[in-house]
């Protein structure tokens, strides 16, 4: 069967005129879709370069980092009216109705094309997937529909990354986020209910920057649920004193359990590498502060730990009876001593091995308490 094609233009004059009725639209739709499909009819895939403006002569990026070569190219993205974003959103809707018939045709879902598979572009992937060619052409439309509201609209990344600039992750990190998560806005925005795509996108976009802070804003991941209540924290303490704010106090000023508090206290504790920089402008790093022991290798010396291994061992062995003490100091080689089998250490105390057996078991039961892991496991690889 002869393939034919429709441009974008003759395409929106079509979907405008069964927008008339909007009580009848989807119907109208659908079936214009079936018949579509029936009919070959092929979707215009216009290039990128259609919505980019052209540069002025001598016009050149003076980018000397990615984010601000990737600012400039945002700059040649031509914004669009109203009434063409809203044109564009039923392309995509309709685009994507013919995509469903094509699927439902190969047995298939739309997760089958999203999923990652072997090789360098998207067009070879699925080719070699050897899906229908019909369902490419299919993809290939939607995703250059798609690809377009996106790009449209990522002067919204740069807006909205703005009020994250105080944050610690790195701007660039938010900018990969914001413009990964307009894709996911694009799939959800619906036209019909007269909403700007902008009005939706800056509300994933916002979902998206806080979501990456919540999980990558500090170096060790704090959860979600703690990182909120230290904000809570944060604000009371500021109202009633500051630093010297009890932990009971803050608990009855914003109704959050005393542990909680407390557990937000301890995590709101900033980390900091000794090799950054101090600041944007000066080329000194943290360790060139710290006061070095000539004597030793380095600015790093263990009394800098608030908690050490030696601690958590000791309080460890406090647990111990001296006769369980002096079975886990011989066999696992501690406080100096070379590593003991149970046999040695059974011939020492002259009982069976069985029974050294049974101590070092009970021992180490002892010794196996949340409170003692939390303490060690830090030193643990």
């Amino acid at each position: 069967m002869h393939k034919t094609s429709i441009t974008h233009s003759e395409l929106d004059e079509r979907l405008s005129n069964l927008a008339e009725s909007m009580d009848s639209y989807d119907s109208s739709v659908t079936g214009l879709a079936q018949k579509y499909d029936t009919g070959r009819v092929e979707l215009e895939i216009t290039k990128p370069t259609a919505w980019r403006r052209e540069r002025a002569p001598g016009e050149r990026s003076a980018a000397n980092s990615i984010e601000e070569q990737f600012r400039f190219e945002v700059a040649l993205i031509l914004t669009q009216s109203r009434e063409d974003e809203v044109l564009l959103a039923r392309r995509i809707d309709f685009s994507r109705r013919l995509l469903d018939i094509s699927l439902e045709r190969a047995g298939l879902d739309f997760s089958d094309l999203s999923r990652p598979r072997s090789g360098s572009g998207l067009d070879s992937n699925l080719d070699r997937a050897g899906f229908p060619a019909d369902l490419l052409r299919r993809w290939r439309e939607l995703h250059a529909l798609r690809k377009e509201l996106v790009e449209r609209n990522l002067y919204l990344v740069l807006i909205n990354v703005e009020r994250y600039a105080h944050t610690r992750v790195s701007r660039m990190d938010l900018m990969q986020e914001g413009s990964s998560v307009l894709f996911r806005a694009v799939d959800g925005f619906d036209w019909r209910r007269g909403w700007l795509f902008r009005t939706y996108a800056v509300h994933w976009l916002n979902q998206a920057f806080r979501s990456f802070l919540y999980n990558f804003g500090n170096t060790v991941r704090v959860p979600v649920y703690l990182q909120k209540a230290m904000k809570h924290v944060n604000e009371a303490m500021g109202r009633l004193g500051g630093q010297s704010t009890t932990a009971e106090e803050i608990s009855k000023e914003t109704d959050i359990a005393q542990n909680v508090v407390e557990s937000a206290i301890g995590a709101s504790r900033l980390t900091r590498s000794i090799d950054s920089e101090l600041s944007h402008d000066s080329e000194g790093a943290l360790r060139d502060l710290l006061a070095i022991d000539e004597a030793s290798d380095g600015p790093y010396d263990p009394e800098m730990e608030d908690f050490s291994l030696q601690d958590g061992v000791d309080m460890a062995l406090r647990r111990l009876s001296p006769r369980e003490h002096f079975v886990i100091g011989l066999r696992f080689g501690l406080d100096g001593q070379l590593e003991h089998t149970l046999a040695e250490i059974a011939v020492r105390l002259g009982v069976s091995l069985e029974r050294v057996r049974q101590i070092q078991v009970r021992a180490i039961s002892k010794m196996n308490t949340p409170k003692l892991r939390k303490a060690i496991d830090p030193f643990l690889v």
